[in-house]
């Protein structure tokens, strides 16, 4: 009878890998024409237009691109790079990705691949309107995973990364049987959704902020299944590409971080190039700049880039 079920559970799980080569994303679109980087918009290379906010220092000594996690948008950096710009002279522009926030294809999986071109036309325009000035990217949770697996495939030209709570919980870091029931769902129902409700996972301690993202109609309260395969493949992509990164990099992770596991983050940054930099916060969650406690990180980065900046006015002052 054991045998029999281990036969049994052989079989059920090839059926599941069967299933999941049904559930395929775009390949990126074809260019047309390069990058442009205007006012509030990005008009990407296949000439989509896609939001972008700016908080802009009067005399930057470095420009960050942001890049948000699953289901939100750039206004997850509006208190940080307020106070960067103002506080640390740096120039900040954040991105809602394609499938997010103002952009197009809201709610739905455009493909990493995709994902990946945006990040770098996005470089690429960013760099033409400064040219002179170090940039640096930073990520979070999903937006991190974007990073690392296009750093990976190819280096994307940054002065510096900067990862944040990175969405690493896929592939080898994900239990076989989780990834087994996602595929499944999504080959059968890819357009069904879910809220998330019953894991109930606390993304931040900062409940006034949880609040905002609840009523805000641009953050995605419910996750069609397709794209949760689709974050769940990069993730894994993520964790599994980890080594073949360099650079300089700034690693950032929350002891309270209840959405991606601490372990995987760890064992992600353990694998990175000895030149990391990781930051751990006792009271940090998973929305790290957004916490109660969120001054701490957003005086980190900023002084993370002044030393490597060669600045001199002193980002912690005042703390």
């Amino acid at each position: 009878m054991a045998i029999y079920w281990r036969r049994m559970r052989v079989l059920f799980a090839a059926a599941g890998l069967a299933l999941a080569g049904c559930v395929t994303f775009p390949e990126a679109p074809d260019p047309i024409a390069p990058p442009v980087l205007a006012a509030n918009v990005l008009q990407a290379e296949d000439g989509a237009l896609l939001s972008l906010q700016s908080w802009r220092a009067k005399n930057p000594r470095a420009v960050v691109l942001a890049l948000h996690g699953m289901n939100d948008y750039a206004n997850a950096f509006a208190l940080p790079a307020a106070w960067w710009a103002k506080e640390a002279e740096l120039t900040i522009y954040a991105l809602d990705q394609r499938g997010f926030g103002r952009s197009p294809a809201f709610g739905y999986w455009v493909g990493a691949d995709t994902l990946i071109a945006d990040l770098r036309a996005a470089i690429a325009a960013i760099r033409a309107a400064h040219p002179d000035t170090p940039l640096y990217v930073l990520g979070h949770s999903m937006g991190a995973a974007v990073v690392i697996t296009a750093q990976a495939r190819g280096d994307l030209g940054a002065d510096g990364l900067i990862l944040a709570a990175p969405g690493v919980w896929g592939g080898r870091a994900m239990p076989f049987p989780y990834r087994l029931s996602l595929n499944i769902a999504a080959s059968i129902a890819p357009g069904k959704t879910a809220t998330g409700e019953r894991a109930r996972r606390q993304a931040t301690d900062n409940i006034p902020i949880l609040r905002e993202m609840f009523a805000d109609p641009l953050v995605i309260k419910e996750t069609r299944l397709d794209a949760a395969l689709g974050v769940v493949r990069l993730m894994g992509e993520a964790y599994g590409s980890a080594e073949k990164i360099d650079g300089d990099i700034l690693f950032l992770l929350g002891e309270k971080d209840e959405i991606i596991p601490l372990k995987a983050m760890e064992r992600t940054a353990s694998r990175l190039n000895r030149g990391v930099d990781v930051r751990r916060y006792d009271d940090g969650w998973h929305l790290l700049f957004r916490d109660l406690q969120g001054e701490v990180v957003w005086r980190d980065v900023a002084e993370w880039i002044n030393e490597r900046t060669g600045g001199t006015r002193n980002a912690s002052a005042g703390r």
